[in-house]
């Protein structure tokens, strides 16, 4: 079977399937809306396939329409990536990656990483994108970003999960509070005081096993604010807005009036973990990750 579908078509489909409005998506392709409606016609005619369901109120995608929606914007995502990669070679690079991480990833791992396979990463061109875990593995699956540094326990099919770094908690504090790291014994010391904390949409696995520690320690905390950002946390602690449990490398980066004290005394570690999609084809994603000797970051504190 023979389908007469040149690239005008998918573009002219995916703008009407992204507005479900042929008038919007015309003035979006500076065409005409009748002619933008004989293309769409006649490409559900040659390939004998209905893709929108029209009436005078509203345009709706039917499932064969939304599933050609998924596919198209995939296989388009790939060519651009492949011309982009094209570009590079022709511009004397090697190719781009594009890094996705939460915060704590950038105190130390990956710069480490880039320090380390400099060599072999000169010519390369570098993205970074700092997201919640979530996002980064939406991000993957779209291939809008090769590699992911993420707190997670479970990924989805069709996304690689390699562990990196395992690391202690800590607790922070404003510096001129009476807890100090010699007069220190347990949680339970604090159990009056309020706690700010990396918010649940973050990373619920994450935010799960700070609560395993509090369970452990024998009281329920008292959750003042809840946020996304060490900085934010680091400046309300210093303020007097509650104190908090962080992932050991969060003490590097940040210039705040805080105090840390390891929590030496608790079983629970926090595991960062490498993340990428296994169909992605960049050439520098697949070398970057075979060079990296995994067991020479782990820290099994």
């Amino acid at each position: 079977m023979s389908y007469q579908l040149e690239f005008r078509h998918i573009k002219y489909f995916l703008a009407v399937a992204e507005d479900l409005h042929f008038r919007k998506a015309a003035e979006r392709l500076f065409i005409s809306q009748p002619g933008l409606s004989r293309q769409i016609k006649q490409m559900e005619d040659d390939l004998g396939i209905q893709l929108f369901i029209r009436n005078n109120r509203k345009v709706t995608l039917t499932s064969a329409g939304s599933y050609l929606q998924r596919e198209f914007t995939q296989h388009l995502t790939n060519i651009d990536n492949s011309l982009k990669y094209a570009k590079l070679l022709q511009d004397g690079k090697l190719g781009e990656l594009r890094f996705g991480y939460v915060g704590s990833a950038m105190q130390r791992i990956i710069p480490d990483i880039l320090v380390r396979f400099k060599e072999i990463l000169s010519d390369v061109k570098f993205g970074f994108k700092e997201m919640d875990n979530q996002k980064q593995i939406e991000h993957l699956l779209s291939q809008e970003i090769d590699i992911g540094f993420v707190r997670l326990d479970r990924v989805p099919r069709g996304i690689a999960i390699t562990p990196i770094l395992k690391e202690p908690f800590c607790l922070v504090l404003p510096k001129e509070h009476a807890i100090n790291e010699s007069n220190y014994k347990n949680l339970l010391q604090l159990k009056d005081e309020s706690f700010i904390l990396f918010d649940p949409s973050y990373s619920p696995s994450y935010y799960e096993k700070v609560l395993q520690i509090f369970d452990e320690s024998g009281f329920a905390p008292i959750v003042s604010h809840n946020t996304i950002h060490a900085a934010s946390i680091y400046k309300l602690v210093e303020n007097g807005f509650g104190l908090s449990i962080v992932p050991k490398s969060l003490q590097q980066g940040y210039d705040s009036n805080v105090k840390f004290i390891e929590l030496t005394e608790i079983s629970q570690r926090t595991t960062l973990s490498i993340v990428w999609n296994k169909k992605n084809r960049n050439p520098i994603l697949h070398l970057l990750i075979n060079e990296i000797a995994v067991e020479s970051f782990i820290n099994n504190e």
